[in-house]
């Protein structure tokens, strides 16, 4: 009998075959509701999810057949590890899936921001031609400071040293890492030497709010800010103080802490109008790391680390694979 697989959210179409490939029956459900999942969920062997769902201890109550639960993306943030593997269930993401095309947006969000692209071209479609208003920085020379440097940090170190940055990283969970691309730093070399900060770190509880007005303050030089990770790692209110003081000299966010953009509170809604008024602040919709190349590509990575699953001989709980 075949071992069932649920999908839970919108997937690109090749994610059926492929798993079908490696002898799955596989049910594409991405308008069933949370609800319905809970409902369902004792009668699969595997999950396959984006962000639909939150996966906490009363949700793996139901799982009683899961072996897996692969999640299309990066972020595990959604999911409680801890519970899930002291119930043997093996937890896959696939950030190598999608780390060229963070990398490449992070690029772009920076490109864009040194060079007033966004401001020019507005102006110039209103028939204003100001050169000098729109003179640009280079990315040549800056002290690049990566935080969190997992697939997503190492990708985006490849493409910067091809612009003559020094780049440095630091993680807290790793040591050695230093090679041609990326010199190996401490949080306090970050605060000194850093031009630009680019945030790569999950979110966890030590995560959340972690940039706030106490750590923009530690910076030694105006910083350029760019987060890519998750929009609750930055404190919007803390953000648009130093951009106000300087502290900051310009940020390019892909994520916000609220991202339904009208559900905000009225704090939230104040401080969102400010930065949308400000020229040296670039938004993007979450889209980092979201190419039509990385959402086949996440398919494929996720279903080799399930084909890899079904040969290991034993089973040890791993977020790794």
């Amino acid at each position: 009998m075949l071992k069932s697989v649920l999908i839970v959210d919108e997937m690109h179409p090749s994610i059926v075959p492929l798993l079908e490939n490696e002898g799955y029956k596989v049910d594409y459900e991405p308008q069933i509701t949370a609800g319905e999942v809970l409902d369902r969920v004792a009668d699969y062997s595997g999950l396959v999810v984006r962000s639909k769902l939150v996966i906490n201890k009363l949700f793996l109550e139901k799982c009683v057949k899961l072996e897996f639960i692969a999640r299309a993306g990066a972020g595990m943030d959604q999911i409680d590890v801890k519970a899930a593997e002291s119930k043997g269930i093996y937890l896959l993401n696939a950030p190598e899936g999608n780390q060229d095309a963070l990398a490449e947006h992070s690029i772009a969000m920076l490109l864009t921001l040194f060079n007033n692209l966004l401001v020019g071209d507005a102006q110039i479609r209103s028939k204003v031609w100001d050169r000098e208003g729109n003179r640009g920085y280079e990315l040549k020379g800056k002290t690049v400071a990566i935080i969190g440097f997992g697939h997503m940090g190492d990708a985006f170190a490849r493409r910067l040293t091809s612009f003559g940055c020094k780049v440095i990283a630091y993680d807290k969970f790793k040591r050695g890492f230093s090679n041609m691309r990326v010199e190996e730093a401490s949080m306090m070399e970050v605060y000194v030497e850093a031009d630009i900060v680019s945030l790569n770190v999950p979110l966890t509880a030590e995560t959340r709010q972690m940039v706030n007005a106490e750590f923009i303050e530690r910076f030694q030089k105006p910083i350029w800010l760019l987060n890519t990770s998750r929009g609750e790692v930055v404190v919007l209110r803390d953000l648009l103080g130093g951009l106000k003081s300087g502290k900051i000299r310009g940020a390019a966010l892909d994520v916000l802490e609220n991202e339904k953009l009208h559900s905000f509170t009225p704090e939230q809604e104040s401080i969102f109008g400010e930065l949308a008024q400000m020229k040296n602040v670039l938004f993007s919709p979450h889209v980092a790391g979201w190419s039509f190349e990385s959402y086949e590509r996440i398919n494929q990575v996720l279903v080799e680390k399930i084909r890899k699953l079904k040969l290991k001989e034993t089973k040890t709980p791993s977020t790794s694979l």
